[in-house]
């Protein structure tokens, strides 16, 4: 089956999201590095079908401080490696974050933090499977597809929406 795409808007600009097989294959952000070339995604799809609607109405929940994890299809390629970091990264705790070397680590290949970063780079669904929760060794802000402006948001955002939560229980 051929992907499609549509675009939606979010407080970090335009995302594009691919869907191939019914899951959800891509979201890409407006100027990401690694961005693949647009006649890869397909044919414009309907933003009511699936997987798009409920990818754009958890999206829209995630951006309101509402969802904290997305369940959803996701139907990513990759190699095996590439394949367990994206899954390592789905269960970094929302607001937290990570390092390369501990995910490295967590990994099983302590002296792979380099192979995890460009792993982390690669990853074709970004915010949802959660690459912006990895930083640098020192805590700094490291890397980013979408560029590092749109990963502190994104941060800031987990953190402050995580810290208003912990203050009303």
């Amino acid at each position: 089956m051929q992907p499609t795409h549509v675009v939606i808007e979010s407080p970090v600009g335009s995302l594009t999201l691919v869907a191939s097989d019914g899951a959800l294959s891509g979201l890409y952000m407006d100027m990401q590095r690694h961005r693949p070339p647009e006649e890869t995604f397909g044919l414009p799809g309907d933003p009511d079908s699936e997987p798009f609607a409920t990818v754009a109405a958890q999206l829209t929940a995630y951006f309101a401080g509402e969802l904290t994890d997305f369940d959803l299809p996701l139907n990513l390629n990759g190699t095996p490696f590439q394949q367990s970091v994206w899954a390592a990264l789905q269960e970094i705790p929302y607001g937290e974050t990570v390092t390369y070397g501990e995910l490295a680590v967590e990994l099983g290949k302590p002296s792979a933090s380099r192979a995890v970063g460009l792993a982390n780079g690669r990853n074709p669904v970004g915010v949802i499977v959660p690459c912006h929760r990895v930083v640098g060794s020192t805590g700094s802000l490291t890397g980013y597809g979408g560029g590092l402006d749109r990963k502190r948001y994104l941060l800031d955002f987990e953190r402050k929406t995580r810290s208003t939560e912990d203050a009303l229980f």
